[in-house]
């Protein structure tokens, strides 16, 4: 077991951590969680031996392996398969001295030790862990220095889980990975088979992976033996308590406090006061769990624009004279919110940057509706923040017209106080960089809003305000995550990206992460294989409840054309209107002819819909 004893630590004079304990049974594999800053990542340090404790002791089963990932990731001539496979360097050593072993009692030994350690079957799992990561066959060979960090810091990643160390610590692990990896990571973890800590912000793998979370909060470590759902209701519960009780000390220190202010001064009441005096001496304050305040995201809200907002009829891109995506036959609307699905390399970048308009079509049409503006952020973005500007200067240069006092309230609406809005962008921290070049992506109020990988850096609490924030959002929203979490608040439509075509993905988010898992390879055309008894056809709860939430999206988005058609009906009968010149009144009976189309779109998929949810309502 890993044991935590009574452990201080100390940063430039700074508690970071100050006489913590813990136990952790051996075997179990555990979430750590806490505000970003709060020592997470020294804890693992400290574990590991890398830091020296001010105080305490932190034991670890004798000769047991301690493994995580490197900050460095892996750059050298050696391919992905070698580094892997390097990485069990008991392994290594084994098979190195069975090639030069004489003594027969020594060979044994080492033969026994590598079918303990199931040697033989090396490259087969290590090239199974690598195309759970996403490497392909082909990729397996080449040079790690032909990669990019992100893709090298996988590397790293499936080296750890390789070597299988006794006690695994692993800290962000899906900040690198995307949604298919993401969900083979959770399952590996699933069935890891030592102990394994892993810091992570991502709820869903708090939940599906580990069975306890060991939270880090007021430099002290309390271990709560379940899930993350479970941790966040006890915590409410305890802040709950803390806070209730800490009113009634108040109320009972105002109530001692009011008697001695009243009596001190009289002979009679003297000694009473006094008695009150110390009792007020002896309360000891009842500390609240320090909790993170709701740093909500304040998006701007875009004007609302007739349907649809962008369309592809037959586009193809890609880059140079390579075809990546080809036939698109897309819609987007206001209203809509799309996750993009798909393995690494099918396209969802691609379809993102055509989208955003950052890519020309190679074939076919895009059109856009004439006020369209367009959001985008990328996780490349964040490298691009000039490093020795203030986030007030990236906004300065924005909106040079704009008043300081504007500046800073729009930089605050992103969690960025006056400390950080004066700080250089290279000092930052990871979510605070995210947080700038989030605001800067929606600065404009766009109508449809692209987001990459938006919650690598943001802690739990900044997620849940992500959530928040885009569920309130009035523009258009498409997203490629790995957080199922956000993912499954947020959107309500599916696009699978593969095979060089982007089509609806019918199932759920549940069902596609079913069959990531069981099948390498998800083709576009691929639909989930029809039951085989009358039994299994019958709706689900689940299903029916989707079916509603399908049809209340659908009659709404009848409500929002038909309130829009209404406000145009007013707006084409006022004489004063033909007022203006030719182009303009034809531009609106354009616009106005989009808008009934759109209206018969959307009241045939309202009783589409309808139908559905009656038919599987009427199901015995």
């Amino acid at each position: 077991m890993l044991r935590i004893e009574n452990i201080s630590y100390s940063v430039a004079g700074r508690p970071l951590i100050e006489d913590a304990s813990t136990v952790i049974p051996t075997g179990h594999r555990v979430g750590v969680v806490g505000r970003n800053g709060t020592g997470k990542t020294t804890l693992f340090r400290l574990i590991r031996g890398e830091l020296t404790l001010d105080q305490g002791r932190i034991e670890t089963p004798r000769g047991a392996r301690i493994g995580g990932v490197d900050q460095e990731a892996p750059s050298s001539d050696a391919t992905p398969m070698e580094t892997v496979l390097a990485a069990d360097a008991e392994r290594g050593a084994l098979l190195a001295e069975a090639e030069t072993a004489k003594d027969p009692a020594r060979i044994a030994e080492i033969q026994t030790r590598l079918a303990d350690i199931d040697a033989w079957s090396g490259e087969a799992r290590a090239a199974s862990i690598l195309s759970g990561l996403g490497f392909p066959e082909s990729d397996q060979r080449r040079p790690c220095s032909d990669f990019s960090g992100g893709w090298r810091m996988r590397i790293a990643l499936a080296g750890v889980l390789f070597s299988a160390p006794d006690l695994l610590l692993l800290d962000e692990p899906t900040n690198y990975l995307d949604l298919e990896g993401a969900v083979w990571l959770e399952n590996h973890l699933a069935q890891y088979p030592h102990t394994a800590l892993t810091v992570s912000h991502d709820r869903g793998l708090l939940n599906r992976v580990v069975g306890s979370i060991l939270h880090l909060e007021d430099r002290k470590l309390t271990l709560y033996a379940t899930p993350y759902d479970g941790f966040a209701k006890a915590r409410a519960a305890r802040i709950a308590t803390a806070e209730a009780e800490s009113k009634r000390q108040e109320a009972r220190r105002a109530h001692l406090q009011s008697y001695v202010d009243r009596f001190r001064y009289k002979a009679d009441k003297a000694r009473q006061a006094q008695s009150r005096l110390k009792a007020i001496a002896r309360m000891e304050p009842i500390t609240l769990p320090s909790e993170a305040a709701l740093r909500r995201f304040g998006f701007p809200e875009p004007e609302e624009l007739a349907p649809p907002i962008l369309r592809l009829d037959g586009a193809s891109a890609g880059y140079g004279d390579t075809v990546v995506l080809s036939r698109l036959d897309l819609r987007v609307d206001q209203d809509d919110r799309i996750a993009l699905l798909g393995r690494n390399g099918q396209g969802k970048s691609t379809l993102s940057k055509l989208l955003a308009g950052r890519l020309p079509t190679m074939k076919g049409r895009v059109e856009r509706a004439a006020k369209l503006r367009v959001g985008y952020f990328a996780q490349h973005q964040l490298d691009e923040l000039r490093a020795d500007e203030t986030p007030l200067d990236h906004v300065r240069r924005m909106r040079p017209d704009e008043e300081p006092k504007r500046h800073r309230a729009r930089l605050g609406g992103f969690g960025l106080g006056a400390e950080q809005a004066g700080m250089a962008a290279g000092d930052l921290s990871g979510g605070q960089k995210a947080r700038l070049a989030l605001m800067l992506a929606t600065l404009d109020a766009p109508h449809l809003l692209i987001l990459d990988e938006p919650t690598n850096h943001l802690d739990i609490e900044s997620r849940e305000a992500l959530v928040e924030a885009l569920t309130a959002y009035g523009g258009a929203v498409i997203i490629v995550s790995h957080d199922m979490h956000l993912l499954s608040h947020v959107v309500d439509r599916l696009w699978l990206v593969d095979g060089g075509r982007v089509e609806p993905f019918t199932d759920d988010l549940d069902g596609y992460r079913r069959m990531l898992l069981k099948e390498p390879v998800i083709h576009a055309a691929s639909k989930p294989r029809p039951a085989s008894s009358a039994e299994s056809k019958r709706p689900t709860r689940d299903s029916v409840l989707a079916l509603r939430t399908e049809a209340r999206k659908a009659e709404e988005r009848v409500e929002k054309l038909e309130a829009l058609k209404t406000r145009m009906d007013r707006k084409l009968e006022d004489p004063d209107f033909y007022k203006n010149d030719g182009a303009e009144i034809e531009r609106w009976r354009k616009k106005y002819a989009e808008v009934r189309e759109g209206l018969d779109l959307a009241e045939a998929l309202w009783m589409k819909a309808l139908e559905k949810l009656e038919a599987a309502e009427e199901t015995p």
